[in-house]
């Protein structure tokens, strides 16, 4: 991989590729940092300060890369996008148009995408509003801290902070587009892996400063394994043969080649973790917007806010393991599969084509899912048992949804680089 890089930089071209994204990483950084108009950067420091990093939004934290909690103007993070990314994906399932768009190519593609973009931004209003409306309030978005985070709620105030946030997710979905456009690989995963990689150091400075270096070195070298097992799990996959017959066209031979359908161990990625730790923040959200003290409240308090309790790391458990069979059966259709193997000739040995096929891949597909499922559930569990046994934060950096981004996008990112240089010794070998 560290070859890789180095032959890249080598490349004029792909020098200036890996610059610009880099620049585009910084740029969006600094945007990070930079306060909303109205809201007070001191009592903000303090109440994060006082807090810890225990809250109601972690999750949506962490892909901000801090932002949220320092109510930036890039605060939403990328968030709304990945929201919206994952709505249309599912209606495609749902609506018969958007299903037609997604069988039209590149112009289909081009046409979901402009919607996405447009409900990126509609959600980009609404979670804004209810940022300020919950921040509005001292203690709400940060526990046991008083302090007025935003001094001036007038209404002018308030919309013109919901306009600036935005406005920072246009923008920062325009700096994903951008990337890879003209950058190196998926624009919005390079952004994702900036917000979380952004956090390692302090994440890992704070164990050492708490616990010492026994504690901090026996972390290093346990991230190190979980890492090397994320990388192992990340690259399996089972290998399904397919055979093309030969068939005569005009006075042209095609098929009679062989390959495989790759499925991967973890087909589903990292959309089952976010979807299970958006679910189960739903309840606490409810029991803090309301500030109820029923019996619901107190219930939903007791068993599903503590993280290292055993109710909730036992619905996070199986939520994810629901998550991710749900998702698989949405993105990987055996009967579209099979149907395409047979339009263009393609078998796989010893199966008959047709539906015979089309049960065979739901049965790979179903059997390979469950070690995936297993092992998000597993991983997605670290940082809070890390929580239990160091007293860490809940974005402990070796676990969970941010380890398995941050090793995905690498891993996507240093493949990207391996075939784009591929192509270049290829063309120079053709001149």
């Amino acid at each position: 991989m560290l070859a890789a890089f180095g032959k890249a930089f080598k490349t004029p071209d792909l020098r200036r590729k890996i610059l610009f994204t880099l620049g585009v990483m910084a740029l969006f950084r600094f945007g990070s940092i930079i306060p909303t108009p109205g809201v007070s950067y001191k009592n903000v420091q303090t109440c994060i300060d006082q807090v810890k990093g225990q809250g109601l939004f972690n999750l949506v934290n962490l892909f901000s890369g801090g932002a949220l909690l320092h109510l930036s103007v890039f605060a939403l993070g990328i968030m709304p996008y990945i929201t919206s990314s994952i709505i249309v994906q599912l209606l495609t399932v749902v609506i018969p148009r958007f299903e037609a768009l997604k069988q039209e190519g590149q112009s289909g593609t081009a046409k979901l995408t402009q919607y996405t973009r447009y409900l990126t931004i509609g959600l980009g209003i609404l979670q804004a509003t209810g940022l300020i409306a919950v921040a509005r309030t001292p203690g709400n978005l940060f526990r046991s801290c008083n302090l007025p985070i935003i001094p001036d709620a007038s209404w002018q105030r308030i919309t013109t902070m919901v306009f600036v946030m935005t406005a920072g997710t246009a923008v920062i979905m325009w700096l994903g587009e951008l990337i890879t456009d003209r950058g190196i690989g998926n624009g919005m995963s390079i952004l994702i892996f900036t917000s979380i990689a952004a956090g390692f150091p302090g994440q890992l400075w704070s164990i050492k400063v708490q616990k010492g270096w026994p504690v901090f070195l026996f972390v290093m070298a346990v991230g190190v394994v979980i890492v090397a097992a994320v990388v192992f799990v990340e690259n399996a996959q089972r290998r399904i043969p397919v055979q093309y017959a030969k068939r005569m066209v005009g006075r042209q031979m095609y098929g009679g080649t062989s390959t495989y359908i790759p499925i991967k161990v973890n087909q589903a990625g990292v959309i089952p973790v976010i979807f299970a730790s958006s679910l189960l923040y739903i309840p606490n959200l409810l029991v803090n917007l309301t500030a109820s003290k029923a019996a619901w409240a107190t219930f939903i308090t007791k068993f599903f806010v503590r993280g290292d309790h055993w109710s909730y790391m036992l619905a996070y458990f199986l939520l994810i393991i629901f998550f991710t069979y749900f998702y698989v059966s949405i993105t990987f259709n055996p009967d579209e599969v099979a149907e395409n193997m047979k339009k263009y000739g393609g078998f796989i040995p010893g199966i008959r084509a047709g539906r015979p096929t089309s049960e065979y891949l739901a049965y790979i597909l179903s059997r390979i899912t469950a070690p995936g499922a297993l092992y998000l559930g597993f991983v997605a569990l670290i940082p809070i048992i890390a929580l239990s046994l160091f007293g860490a934060t809940q974005n402990f950096p070796f676990g969970g949804t941010a380890i398995l981004i941050v090793v995905g996008v690498g891993l996507d990112t240093a493949k990207q680089i391996e075939s784009q240089l591929q192509q270049r010794s290829y063309e120079g070998f053709l001149r």
